[in-house]
């Protein structure tokens, strides 16, 4: 681990840092940062989703996850906390490699909360080689402005993109997004069902689904076919339906397909526009909904 380690190389060189201000409590801040059931829908750089396997958040306690990327790759990690400092420090090496010590300073600044971060590494070619294959400097603030995000009104980036390499052909996984039959056996999160399922796969065709969640709730979902290219391309929005069939929120969703040694390459944009209050809940769980959604898909198609 870092902390046990000596390097003859200057700190500046081996060091990543940032300062960013939320709009949050610092006690507030650090409850979302160290709670599993929080960290998981903010924590990665955009486009990713983290599944928490361990978070026991005390000096030599183990935080133990998968980041699950945006291209379907998956990325273990394991950390041991050094210090635990609440609500004003903490501290942990990040020990599954690339090899780092991170420290987070959470500093109240009236109703909001100073952040600054700091991720010191071994070497300067160790940070350097980080910076470059992993674009660490933008992930890092891309996952920042994640917590502010959620810190605001639970996890709800107003754009998502996806993409995943998906062994079928083309004309398979487009049919899997335009054949109400297919459709109803992947959309939604894991566990979901689509008793009504339906979408008129024409220039202003009409989409309507009933989501059903593993406890009986139904979340009604109503959209329009913007643009149908087969089998290449699909625009289409859904909106999200209240009690009385107001609308909570509506999404812009944007797929291409492309054809790529035999397989096929899906790239999806989220878009997300006219948030009603009422709609807020909806947006917490976007970025895994979608996620599994489209494991789902994968497994029926491949």
């Amino acid at each position: 681990m870092i902390a046990k380690k000596e390097s003859k190389e200057p700190v500046a060189g081996r060091e990543i840092n940032i300062t960013r201000l939320v709009n949050a409590p610092r006690d507030l801040v650090w409850e979302v940062w160290t709670n599993p059931e929080h960290i998981r829908h903010w924590w990665g750089p955009n486009g990713f989703y983290s599944t928490i396997f361990e978070m026991d958040v005390r000096p030599g306690g183990n935080w133990e996850f998968i980041l699950h990327g945006p291209d379907g790759r998956n990325y273990k990690n394991k950390c041991v906390y050094a210090i635990v400092q609440k609500p004003e420090k903490l501290v942990y090496d990040h020990v599954s490699g690339p090899v780092f010590r991170f420290t987070a300073l959470f500093t109240e600044q009236g109703d909001q909360t100073q952040i600054t971060i700091q991720l010191l590494f071994e070497s300067t070619d160790l940070r350097d080689k980080v910076v470059k294959e992993f674009n660490a400097v933008e992930g890092l603030l891309q996952n920042v402005d994640k917590l502010k995000t959620y810190l605001a009104y639970g996890y709800a980036a107003d754009e998502l993109v996806f993409t995943r390499i998906i062994r079928a052909p083309r004309e398979l996984v487009f049919k899997a997004w335009t054949d109400p039959r297919l459709l109803s056996k992947w959309w939604g999160p894991s566990g979901f069902t689509n008793p009504v399922c339906e979408i008129e796969t024409v220039p202003h065709g009409r989409i309507y689904i009933d989501m059903k969640s593993p406890d009986g709730t139904v979340y009604p979902m109503s959209g329009e076919v913007l643009e149908i290219i087969p089998p290449k391309k699909l625009v289409f929005t859904s909106v999200a339906l209240g009690p009385q069939q107001q609308h909570l929120l509506e999404v812009r969703n944007t797929l291409t397909l492309e054809e790529t040694d035999g397989n096929t390459r899906l790239s999806l944009q989220v878009k997300v526009s006219g948030l009603q209050p009422e709609g807020k809940q909806h947006l917490k769980g976007m970025n895994e909904g979608w996620s599994q959604g489209l494991e789902r898909l994968i497994n029926l198609v491949e």
